[in-house]
């Protein structure tokens, strides 16, 4: 590992703003840590934080929390988030299925996911963020009344995404097949642009969404 990383790895546990292996605030995250009694809204797989901080910065009203693994792009995202001075993010750095560890049930409101990996290979299909194995780890935190967001590029995830939602007999709230080609204008949608965002339009690729609710 280069010193660079382990530079990262060693502020990320110093940082306010980042919680690493440690759910400390399960249950009570809107008051023990942002100070409010907003909605919670998470962004997995997050990367360096591009759709978390462009909805905190939309929706000043809501708390929001990135997660990913990777800690050279949780201390990016977070610095970024500093600079911005952004105070209703945070970032956790944990694997998605172990976030039943950091929250309580109905404690998270939304559930975005941006651009994950589409996993192509039928023989890692548990590891699409939309799998059944993943929609049992949301069902454990998400309110019944949640949103699952789902926007990708990837026709392949998409199409898949819509046969687990009528396999599990899940609630299809919205389904956009491309976005851009869309006559209104959302906010949370044609606003915020990631960087692979930005790099699949240059090269012509459709953007698709999903929105649905567990239950």
């Amino acid at each position: 590992m280069s010193r660079s990383k382990l530079g990262k790895y060693a502020a990320i546990a110093k940082m306010d703003n980042v919680y690493e292996r440690n759910p400390v605030h399960k249950g009570e995250w809107s008051k023990t840590h942002f100070g409010n009694e907003n909605d919670i809204v998470l962004e997995l797989a997050c990367g360096k934080g591009d759709y978390a901080r462009g909805l905190a910065e939309i929706f000043s009203n809501k708390n929001f929390i990135g997660v990913d693994l990777k800690g050279n792009r949780i201390y990016t995202a977070a610095n970024l988030a500093k600079k911005g001075e952004l105070n209703n993010i945070a970032f956790i750095r944990e694997q998605i299925d172990h976030l039943p560890e950091y929250f309580a049930e109905n404690e998270i409101s939304e559930i975005w996911i941006t651009f994950p990996d589409p996993f192509l290979k039928n023989s890692k299909r548990n590891k699409r963020l939309t799998s059944p194995k993943f929609v049992e780890v949301y069902r454990q935190f998400l309110k019944k009344e949640g949103f699952v967001h789902l926007k990708t590029d990837s026709l392949s995830l998409y199409e898949y995404t819509k046969e687990i939602i009528e396999e599990l007999k899940l609630k299809t709230i919205k389904d956009y097949p491309d976005i851009y080609a869309m006559d209104k204008q959302e906010s949370e949608l044609h606003n915020i642009q990631t960087y692979y965002e930005k790099k699949h339009l240059e090269d012509r690729r459709t953007i698709m969404y999903l929105c649905f609710q567990i239950d």
